[in-house]
């Protein structure tokens, strides 16, 4: 298992060499990508703020997301991940907004996707989504995956973008 810093450093050094900012809003991983960002040095630099974005609730009052507005989506999706990651970018007027969404396990979620399903979504000069299954029911080590697959897929954003 990677350290926190190790997990975050080339994305926040991208960020900061680049000048942009970055929003988080992220569900199964716990707060592990916010964690990641922010145990870089200098993040204030590039990380504007985030949320875990648990439960409904918390939808509606740190995203301002209501699931009605968006017949057919689904929390545990790639688009809801894009629209979680679009409103955070848009509430904290950043460059790039991060959304990951999923079930850890060691269950599955209500919405009948197996333990290791999560979602993400890059929102930016350059737009990512996709969808990891790890086949796991092991709750820390798929918070940890999801993490790393996160913040990876923001790498992977910021290199498109140049």
């Amino acid at each position: 298992m990677r350290s926190l810093t190790s997990l975050g450093e080339t994305v926040g050094g991208l960020l900061k060499a680049r000048g942009e900012t970055v929003a988080v809003s992220e569900s199964s991983t716990g707060g592990l990508v916010s964690a990641a960002l922010l145990a870089v040095p200098g993040a204030s630099a590039y990380f504007m703020g985030g949320g875990v974005i648990y439960t409904h609730p918390a939808r509606k009052a740190l995203l301002g997301v209501r699931l009605r507005d968006h017949p057919g989506i689904r929390s545990a999706s790639e688009p809801y991940a894009a629209i979680a990651a679009a409103a955070m970018r848009d509430k904290l007027e950043t460059t790039w907004g991060l959304a990951e969404t999923g079930a850890a396990g060691p269950t599955g979620n209500r919405y009948g996707d197996a333990a290791g399903h999560t979602c993400v979504a890059v929102v930016g000069p350059v737009e990512r989504r996709f969808t990891l299954e790890t086949g796991s029911g092991d709750r820390e080590a798929n918070m940890w995956a999801f993490a790393e697959a996160t913040l990876a897929e923001l790498e992977a954003a910021l290199r498109a973008a140049g």
